[in-house]
């Protein structure tokens, strides 16, 4: 599902340049969890963002479906993030102002979705995580752990392939906490979704089926490799493997 080769993220220049990412290399297969795990500054959020092409590798490549990131032009890119990626955040980004329903369609907003789908398809993932008589209430009236499921919402209502999770209990008690992770974890055993999470929370990590382990922008130990199987390929071809960005 995704690839990295000799992945550098570097800042600054000459004596100020700092190299976040010094060479990971790493594949992840269709329907896998991984936890990328490290210190604070290991290098993990950025790893998170270049897999998710919400940011670009100052050298080495990412592939999405065998697909290098850097020949899709900026429209593909953004129909990709768009219709096969969810993200959760610890900081939730949700828009206080507009009903939990508004923020949960978000992306179905972005997509050109009709009103009537939108309503349809939010009110059904809500429905699932338990929030559906929240629908018309505030973001700001939300307790964090009501939040956090929100953000998941609006994360799967596209129905994506891989969902991309940064500290996704970094703000929540640990019971709540707990919740959180039965969601993610259930919801990716249900719908074979791949998901991807950084994390300094054992407990969640060590629910994956897969630890990344980063240390000063490198791999610790060599990373377990998932071969790409000749089937893995996407059910509903938001990118085509030969290719073509349907």
């Amino acid at each position: 599902m995704l690839e990295a080769e000799n992945l550098v993220r570097a800042y600054g220049r000459g004596a100020d340049r700092v190299e976040a990412l010094r060479g990971v290399s790493l594949r992840i297969g269709r329907g896998e969890s991984v936890a990328v795990v490290g210190r604070s500054g290991s290098g993990k959020s950025t790893l998170m963002h270049l897999l998710a092409l919400l940011d670009a590798p100052t050298s080495g490549t990412v592939a999405v479906e065998g697909r290098p990131a850097a020949s899709l032009s900026a429209r593909e890119v953004d129909r990709v993030r768009n219709t096969a990626f969810g993200f959760v955040f610890q900081q939730f980004f949700l828009t206080p102002h507009q009903s939990v329903l508004e923020n949960v369609v978000l992306p179905l907003t972005i997509a050109g979705v009709r009103r009537a789908e939108r309503r349809r398809r939010g009110l059904e993932v809500l429905e699932r995580l338990e929030l559906a008589g929240k629908a018309a209430s505030r973001a700001t009236d939300l307790s964090g752990g009501q939040k956090q499921r929100v953000a998941i919402a609006r994360a799967l209502v596209n129905d994506p392939l891989v969902v991309f999770a940064d500290e996704p209990t970094g703000n929540l008690d640990s019971a709540t906490g707990a919740v959180v992770e039965d969601t993610l974890l259930g919801l990716q055993r249900e719908r074979g979704i791949t998901l991807v999470v950084v994390t300094h929370d054992d407990a969640l990590a060590a629910r994956c089926d897969r630890r990344v382990h980063l240390r000063d922008g490198l791999v610790a130990g060599p990373p377990a490799r998932v071969p790409l199987l000749a089937a893995d390929v996407l059910p509903r071809g938001d990118v085509h493997p030969a290719g073509a960005v349907r």
